[in-house]
């Protein structure tokens, strides 16, 4: 028998048969869910001069799409804590933003740094968010993507590696299944309806002033 953190409610059968269920229903509910294998943080540990150290393992997604899809209040926490790239483009004082898809099964309709991805296991952040950027906004990097933060995002319990890329200076963006919509803002003028790390985003671009120096 599974009992959830709220002791209200219980589930018959074993934790797995209970998981099982919960990613059936996801997938019937949205055909874009699939089950690959992603890479769960066990621990980060930062040495107090910018850098730090992430211990990963491999996990299946379908556990962290069930997690993340439960209410809140169930307290249906399974412990996965994916590891997640986001890359921040400035041109000209702006910064390139893409809204997220209504079908995207996280933070559907909101506004984010483009582009974004989750890091499958075995494969490099830094090659997995050069691939996001070329898959949703159809830009290629000019340079080698550079990692600027780490950060945790608390609704969905996931880290994200934040990096800073560097597109062609005539090169332009265009709409795609992730994101039907792209803009460019200017850092005081960023939409209201971030997502979470988007706003931890800014909030440190408004400190710093610069890209480069988050």
């Amino acid at each position: 028998m599974y009992v959830p953190a709220n002791p209200s409610t219980t589930y018959a059968g074993t934790l797995l048969d209970e998981i099982d269920r919960r990613w059936n229903g996801l997938c019937a509910a949205n055909s874009t869910y699939f089950d690959g294998r992603l890479c769960h943080v066990l621990g980060v540990h930062r040495n107090g001069h910018g850098g730090c150290v992430l211990h990963i393992i491999d996990c299946a997604y379908r556990f962290f799409a069930v997690q993340a899809a439960a209410p809140p209040q169930e307290g249906f926490d399974l412990g996965v804590r994916p590891l997640g790239v986001k890359g921040v483009i400035e041109r000209d004082g702006q910064f390139l933003m893409g809204r997220r898809s209504k079908r995207v099964a996280m933070y559907a309709d909101t506004w984010e740094f483009a582009p974004s991805g989750s890091v499958d296991f075995g494969r490099p952040p830094h090659e997995v968010i050069a691939h996001e950027l070329r898959e949703e906004t159809g830009l290629a990097c000019a340079s080698e993507p550079t990692a600027i933060a780490v950060l945790f995002d608390p609704i969905l319990r996931c880290w994200e590696i934040v990096y800073r890329l560097s597109i062609a200076a005539d090169a332009q963006p265009r709409v795609t299944a992730e994101y039907p919509q792209v803009e460019w803002f200017a850092r005081d003028s960023l939409p209201a309806d971030l997502s979470p790390v988007a706003r931890q985003i800014a909030e440190l671009l408004r400190n710093s002033g610069k890209p480069e120096a988050i």
